[in-house]
């Protein structure tokens, strides 16, 4: 496995077919991602023409694009993605399975979904010239009804997604932990729990926690913010990894994760951090980070490198086809709203929403090599996704000039000891 060559991107939420033809820096880009032996995705929609009944919840905008969209994506040169993302069941497990048979059809190589969690967390492989590459797709951001459920000896299992859940606690002093505590006395909003311990069907609450309805506060020295990888999700995960590091000569793992700590959106939540280290622990070389539409820093953890993510890709949600009933009424619009309506009001005809924030529309492609499976350098791409253009050319990729996204990421990064240094544009991490 000499000189293999990998590039990743973030969220591909891509709603309109590529010109024919292309467009302005479209060869570029592509040349770039091509060159690789292996080229990464996300694909945050789902693929279908109406094969699945809208979802009572979304990941945001119900997200469906025409299937021969995978046709566009395949021809930038991607050949390995990711499939669970907080729009995984936006069109129920209808729109999963639809979308999963379109892209089997493409024989694109994908892991993250199934028709149950045993299908959604298996790793899938991709085979190359210098060597066979697996990928395990996680997602820890979701509605329960997107969380695939697992076959059992009566009963087949439940179309969804790969789930890594979490548990939150926020430890407060003493003073913080009393207005807790008379804040649950007034609103009596632990009545239903306290019922149930006096009735005998639940335990006590454990000393020193205090919940507050579905949040749990702990008496501390100080405070801050504690949250833990779900014990079983990360097992199964880690298992999945293990598996994979016997049956290829490298192995990814894709978490898609918008959480975060601090009430910072460039700073990943705690358990993000925890786990992505576990999967490195367990064999994986490199985690690829996404789902905040922003990059986070970049860590070297061991042998392995964590991407805490890299931002956005594709980003074209204003010019999703259909949108149902949901969204309209709960924006209270009428029933009848066409999708161009309805996006003026969201955005507040482009004040407002993921339009004015720059940090959206700048991200980069994180490309690697390997030497006998060792990675040796990381190089950074910048990318740009036409922020000041109209609502039908925002948010296509192009290759950046600036390299203030460079500079961005390599303060980002420096929490984690990690150095990014800029050439001729391009950011370059050494290894070896």
């Amino acid at each position: 496995m000499s000189g293999m060559t990998f590039i990743a991107t973030g969220d591909a939420f891509i709603t309109r077919h590529i010109p024919e033809g292309g467009y302005e820096g479209y060869d570029e880009l592509c040349r770039c991602i091509r060159q690789n032996d292996v080229k990464f995705t996300n694909l945050e929609m789902t693929f279908h023409d109406q094969e699945g009944a809208p979802a009572a919840v979304s990941g945001g905008t119900w997200a469906m694009a025409d299937p021969e969209i995978l046709d566009d994506i395949k021809k930038m040169g991607f050949n390995i993605f990711n499939t669970a993302n907080n729009h995984s069941c936006d069109y129920s497990h209808g729109g999963v399975l639809a979308t999963v048979r379109h892209l089997k059809e493409r024989g694109m190589v994908f892991s993250g979904t199934g028709k149950n969690l045993q299908d959604a967390s298996r790793p899938c492989y991709l085979e190359t010239q210098k060597g066979r590459v697996a990928l395990i797709s996680v997602c820890s951001t979701f509605d329960l009804s997107a969380m695939a459920g697992g076959q059992s000896g009566d009963l087949p299992g439940r179309p969804g997604l790969n789930p890594l859940r979490f548990t939150t606690r926020y430890h407060v002093d003493k003073p913080h932990y009393d207005m807790v505590k008379e804040l649950a006395e007034i609103t009596k909003i632990n009545a239903s729990r306290e019922n149930s311990v006096k009735n005998g069907y639940a335990s006590p609450f454990e000393p020193g926690i205090m919940p507050l309805g579905k949040s749990l506060f702990v008496l501390d020295e100080s405070c801050w913010v504690e949250s833990i990888p779900e014990e079983g999700d990360a097992r199964r995960i880690t298992n999945e990894i293990k598996e994979a590091v016997k049956q290829a000569d490298v192995v990814l793992v894709s978490l898609h994760a918008h959480e975060s700590d601090l009430g910072e959106t460039s700073i990943p939540a705690r358990f993000i951090e925890t786990f992505s280290r576990a999967c490195i622990d367990a064999g994986a070389n490199v985690v690829i980070g996404h789902g905040p539409h922003e990059v986070r820093g970049i860590e070297l953890y061991h042998k392995g490198v964590i991407f805490y993510s890299l931002g956005n890709f594709i980003f074209e949600t204003e010019t999703v086809g259909l949108q149902p009933y949901d969204a309209y009424v709960n924006k209270k619009m009428a029933a009848d709203t066409r999708v161009g309506a309805y996006m003026d009001a969201r955005s507040k005809n482009g004040t407002a929403g993921y339009g004015v924030l720059p940090e959206i529309w700048n991200s980069v492609m994180a490309a690697w090599t390997m030497e006998d499976g060792a990675i040796t350098q990381v190089r950074l791409y910048p990318v740009e996704l036409f922020m000041d253009q109209k609502r039908t050319k925002k948010g296509v990729p192009r290759m950046a000039a600036d390299g203030k996204i460079l500079e961005h990421l390599n303060g980002l990064s420096k929490p984690y000891h990690t150095r990014v240094r800029i050439e001729n544009g391009v950011g370059i991490i050494d290894l070896i």
